[in-house]
């Protein structure tokens, strides 16, 4: 395995873990929430949530660029505050990932909340509990399994997006050049190699995280 191989690698599996764990945090905060509230605007807050599963990813990268660009509000406001332009940065790769992948996290997440009975989790107030105890030790114990099958696909779609992340991060070997936008680099320059190379590691890595997020969702239907 060559230094342009494990460095693209590397930088993919940086993006996409960290797109993936703030998924994870938000993703499963917002799946409890809809799980469990009833709030105005609550239908169109989840088809937002859900939209960038349909979106072209080049139309929600445009998004994102119109949010976190030079000119948009967001963009604005980190650099007058930080100092700091998302635009062609790693974690602009992240922001890309993340609003990409964030209803596979969302979706499950409130689905499984769903599935967990209220009663319980009432058993755990009249006991004593705090709400945020009666999240962690009652409602997020029995959910897990779904949230987790959710993370490992949004884990597997964030290491394979191309096109958001093209618009807003670009293709700067060793910065924001994931394995996905190396592939069609690779192709695009007739380098057979290592476009083979990088399409076995991804297929490879896919075919892993697939498997145990299947096997999650059969335990957690009562399969086997």
């Amino acid at each position: 395995m060559n230094e342009t191989l494990i460095t693209t690698l590397l930088l993919s599996l940086k993006i996409a873990g960290t797109a993936t764990l703030l998924n994870m945090v938000f993703g499963t905060a917002a799946g409890f929430l809809f799980a469990r509230r009833r709030f105005v605007g609550r239908d169109f807050l989840d088809t937002v949530f859900t939209m960038p599963m349909v979106l072209p990813p080049t139309v929600l990268g445009y998004y994102l660029l119109v949010v976190f660009g030079r000119n948009g509000s967001v963009g604005v406001w980190l650099k007058e505050t930080f100092n700091f332009n998302l635009i062609f940065t790693w974690q602009g790769a992240v922001a890309a990932a993340a609003a990409v992948t964030f209803p596979l996290v969302f979706k499950p997440a409130r689905a499984a909340f769903e599935e967990v009975n209220p009663q319980l989790e009432q058993a755990a107030r009249v006991l004593g509990l705090s709400e945020a105890a009666v999240f962690f030790r009652v409602s997020l114990p029995l959910a897990w399994r779904g949230i987790l099958a959710g993370v490992l696909l949004a884990f597997a779609r964030a290491l394979g997006e191309f096109g958001a992340t093209l618009m807003i991060a670009g293709s700067i070997p060793g910065q924001t050049q994931t394995l996905s936008i190396a592939i069609y680099e690779a192709v695009q320059a007739g380098d057979d190699m290592l476009a083979n190379g990088l399409v076995v590691l991804v297929s490879a890595v896919c075919v892993v995280i697939l498997l145990a997020a299947g096997r999650l969702l059969r335990v957690r239907g009562g399969g086997k």
